[in-house]
């Protein structure tokens, strides 16, 4: 599995690529055809101080690709709850693909 972590407005630190590789780890034990991941992660500064633009984008065998996004203050959190809207999405797929083998037999 390929996993990409790409920086805009902002350098990506050994720091915050670990823990969004760590995270990008956790998504195979829920569909294990992943063939890639690419983390985007945007900063921006607005008057209300800075915020973090996260988006997730998983590229899975014979299917589309799921992206999930989310924006906030606190860089890691919004990295954890992207991280959860993907397993949710990963997990949706899975039991989608079982039920289809299910009815195919």
């Amino acid at each position: 599995m390929r996993i990409e972590v790409v920086g805009r407005h902002m350098t990506i630190t050994d720091a915050i690529r670990q823990h969004a590789e760590e995270k990008t780890e956790k998504l195979s034990r829920f569909f294990d055809r992943i063939q890639s991941v690419n983390w985007t992660i945007e900063h921006r500064t607005t008057s209300s101080g800075d915020t973090f633009d996260v988006e997730l984008i998983v590229d899975v065998e014979h299917h589309g690709d799921l992206i999930s996004k989310d924006t906030g203050g606190d860089l890691y959190g919004v990295i954890d709850s992207v991280q959860h809207k993907g397993i949710r999405q990963l997990t949706d797929l899975h039991d989608k693909v079982k039920v289809q083998k299910r009815q195919a037999h």
